[in-house]
């Protein structure tokens, strides 16, 4: 079958578009997915940068992914051939919980991911493809989608008439947690250093845009916020949280510009903050995501559409941040 493999080198020097990988076959309690449409995140920049031993066993990378069910293995049911099914990235942590399990892991790493004709998956990983999306939209939803959901919702808990700020508008994630903000009634401000991902965000509904090179809270005039989801790190988390008002919750879930900061404790616990992590999200976590989109009918942001054998100029895009949104792999 086709697919984009990681082997042997780092970087995209080690991905090579395959035309004979080996097609995988159910087993007992998994299904076959033929796959129509996949995104990108940045943990696929992170893979093939990291992945660089020559024992290092031919990878297809890839967490996001849609597809049509071809073959079940011994003992499924629930699922049947023909189902249209999103995939479910988030191994072995099946319920909504604050924390996941030892043995979790995400599709694309160990495993085989998504960038290939097909993928043999858990029946229990997959999810009915809601019929309003195309393929290419339902392809790029899974990984960012099911983040967003729970920094905002599990973690961040936000709520019909707060004020959440969401720094560095333009990622997939950032993008699906200001539609979902919006969609259950919350005030949104967003921030980039990007006039033109602004001027996007403001069509897709925030309310407030903010520049990186103004005083943020000047440009408030004092104003504070009830949530802040941070993923851009070190460069803006100090910055992000003095818009927190007192008792405001400031969730983490990504460190692009740096994982360390200093903090001023003192000013931290007189303010009454509270700061949570987030990774990803439980199978259960996913189907109550599904469940908003397809309430609210939200459609992703799909920035741009390559073929399978383009990848690498798609994850060339996503490492230069020229994106906004998802940038979606067409497969078949």
């Amino acid at each position: 079958m086709k697919a984009m493999v990681h082997e042997k080198h780092p970087g995209f020097a080690g991905l090579t578009y395959h035309t004979d990988f080996p097609e995988p076959e159910a087993g007992p309690g998994q299904v076959k997915i033929a796959l129509k449409s996949a995104g990108l995140n940045h943990r696929d920049l992170f893979i093939v940068q990291a992945r660089h031993k020559a024992e290092d066993a031919p990878l297809i990378i890839g967490s996001d992914g849609a597809g049509v069910i071809t073959e079940t293995g011994e003992g499924v049911s629930g699922v049947h051939v023909g189902d249209e099914v999103v995939i479910i990235p988030s191994l072995r942590w099946e319920k909504e919980s604050p924390a996941p399990p030892s043995d979790f892991e995400m599709l694309g790493l160990p495993d085989n991911g998504t960038l290939a004709e097909s993928i043999v998956i858990a029946a229990g990983q997959v999810a009915p493809k809601p019929a309003y999306l195309s393929w290419t939209e339902a392809g790029v939803l899974p990984l960012s989608a099911l983040t967003g959901y729970r920094a905002l919702f599990t973690r961040g808990g936000l709520k019909q008439g707060e004020t959440v700020f969401i720094p560095g508008i333009g990622s997939g994630v950032a993008t699906y947690m200001l539609q979902m903000a919006k969609a259950i009634g919350a005030k949104v401000i967003v921030s980039s250093r990007s006039d033109e991902k602004l001027e996007r965000a403001k069509k897709l509904g925030a309310d407030i845009l903010l520049k990186n090179d103004q005083d943020w809270a000047e440009a408030l005039g004092g104003k504070k916020v009830d949530r802040v989801i941070e993923s851009v790190g070190a460069a803006t988390f100090n910055r992000s949280l003095s818009l927190l008002k007192p008792g405001g919750t400031i969730v983490a879930f990504g460190a692009s510009a740096g994982d360390e900061i200093t903090m001023d404790l003192r000013n931290f616990f007189y303010n009454q903050w509270n700061l949570h992590g987030s990774t990803m999200g439980s199978i259960e976590e996913f189907h109550k995501m599904l469940k908003l989109f397809t309430r609210f009918q939200i459609h992703p942001v799909v920035d741009k559409v390559f073929d399978l054998p383009d990848t690498v100029n798609a994850l060339q895009r996503l490492k230069e941040g020229a994106q906004f949104g998802k940038v979606a792999v067409s497969i078949n």
